[in-house]
C-alpha cells in the first residue's frame, strides 16, 4: 500500500524512508531564493565593512567574531531542527545558563571533562523534558518552552545560590579555550564539526527528512508512516544537548558562570539567526547552513558597529527591522505557496 505525503507547498512527495520521501521540485526552488536573500546581503555586508574598517578584516578579529559567536552558532543550528520541525525552543537560554553553573560546580570540585559531561547532560535532559510535554501532553511548543525557561531559570538561581561561580585559570575548561589548531581556538573548530553534522543530519539524513516532512504536514507525515512526536522529541533533545554544550564553550572562554547568563537575550538572539538565515517560522522548510550565515550576519552587524563607533541603540533597531523583514518575507513566501 502506497501513501501519499504533502509537503508545504501541496506537492505530493515519494521515496520517503527508501521508498517516499521529499521530491523537493518547487521547495528546492524555493531553498535557493532563500540562500541567495540571506548570502547576498551577507556578502554585501562583508565587502562594505572591510572597506570601511580598516581592523575588520585583521584574521585576529575574525576569528575572534568566530570564538564569541561559537555557542550561539552551536544552539542556533539545533533550534533549526526544532523549527523545521514544527517547533520551537524559547528555553534556550535558560538552559543555556543552568548548564553553565552545573558546568561551574562541579568543575569546582572535579575534573573539567567531568563538568562538560554534565552540562550536556543536562541539556539533553531537559531537552527531553520539553519534548514529552510537547508531544504526549499535546502543549504548545512556545508555552512550553516559556514556561520551561521560567522553571530552568529558578533551578539554577537555586544550584548557584545567585553567586557568580569563578573557576581556576589553569583549569581543563582554560586549556579548552586557549588550545588551538592552525591558530583558530579549540571551541570554533567545535562549532564547526557540530554545525557541519548536524546540517548533514538535516539535509542528507532519512532522519532529517522526517523532520521536514513532520514540520510540513504533520498528519500526512503521520499516515505515511513517520512517528511525528519521536522525530519532534530528538529535535528537542539535539536544542536542549547544544545549549549545553554552548554552555561548555562560554564557561571555557569566560572561567565564569552564573545563572542569569544569557537567558531572553540568548533566545532571541538565536531565533533571530534562525529566521534571518531562511528557515521558516510555521516549520517544513529550513537549513542548517543558511542559520549559520544568518548568525553570522548578524554578529557582523554588531561588530561594525562597535568597529564605526555607531550607537548601540542604532544596532538594536536595526536587528529589529530586519527580523520583521525576514518573518514578512517568511509569510509572504508561504502565502505564495497556497
Amino acid at each position: 500500500m502506497t501513501n501519499d505525503l504533502a509537503t508545504p507547498n501541496n506537492e505530493l512527495v515519494d521515496d520517503l524512508d527508501g521508498h517516499q520521501g521529499l521530491r523537493l521540485g518547487s521547495l528546492r526552488l524555493l531553498g535557493s531564493w532563500r540562500t541567495a536573500g540571506i548570502a547576498i546581503p551577507f556578502i554585501i555586508l562583508f565587502i562594505t565593512l572591510s572597506a570601511a574598517s580598516q581592523p575588520f578584516l585583521h584574521t585576529s578579529n575574525l576569528i575572534n567574531i568566530l570564538d564569541q559567536q561559537a555557542a550561539t552558532l552551536c544552539i542556533a543550528a539545533a533550534g533549526t531542527l526544532v523549527l523545521v520541525a514544527g517547533g520551537i525552543d524559547l528555553s534556550v537560554g535558560a538552559t543555556y545558563g543552568l548548564a553553565t553553573v552545573v558546568s561551574g560546580e562541579i568543575g569546582l570540585h572535579h575534573s573539567a571533562l567531568l563538568a562538560m559531561g554534565a552540562s550536556i547532560a543536562v541539556g539533553l535532559l531537559v531537552g527531553l523534558i520539553n519534548g514529552i510535554i510537547v508531544t504526549v501532553f499535546r502543549i504548545n511548543a512556545l508555552i512550553t518552552t516559556l514556561a520551561m525557561s521560567f522553571v530552568i531559570g529558578g533551578i539554577a538561581l537555586k544550584v548557584a545560590a545567585g553567586n557568580l561561580i569563578v573557576l581556576s585559570g589553569d583549569g581543563g575548561f582554560a586549556k579548552f579555550a586557549t588550545s588551538s589548531f592552525l591558530s583558530v581556538p579549540s571551541p570554533v573548530w567545535v562549532t564547526l564539526l557540530f554545525v557541519v553534522v548536524l546540517g548533514l543530519l538535516l539535509s542528507r539524513t532519512t532522519v532529517g527528512r522526517y523532520m521536514v516532512a513532520s514540520g510540513g504536514n504533520a498528519e500526512a507525515a503521520r499516515l505515511a508512516g513517520v512517528r511525528v512526536n519521536r522525530i519532534r522529541v530528538i529535535a528537542f533533545v539535539l536544542s536542549g544537548g547544544a545549549a549545553g554544550l554552548g554552555g561548555v564553550i562560554d564557561i571555557s572562554r569566560l572561567l565564569s558562570a552564573q545563572a542569569s547568563g544569557g537567558g531572553t537575550a540568548l533566545a532571541f538572539t538565536v531565533l533571530a539567526g534562525i529566521v534571518v538565515g531562511g528557515t521558516s517560522i510555521a516549520g517544513g522548510e529550513g537549513s542548517v547552513w543558511r542559520t549559520a550565515i544568518g548568525v553570522l550576519f548578524i554578529a557582523l552587524i554588531g561588530n561594525g558597529f562597535n568597529l564605526l563607533g555607531v550607537d548601540p541603540l542604532y544596532q538594536q533597531i536595526v536587528l529589529g527591522l530586519i527580523l520583521l523583514i525576514a518573518v514578512g518575507l517568511d509569510a509572504w513566501a508561504r502565502s505564495r505557496r497556497r
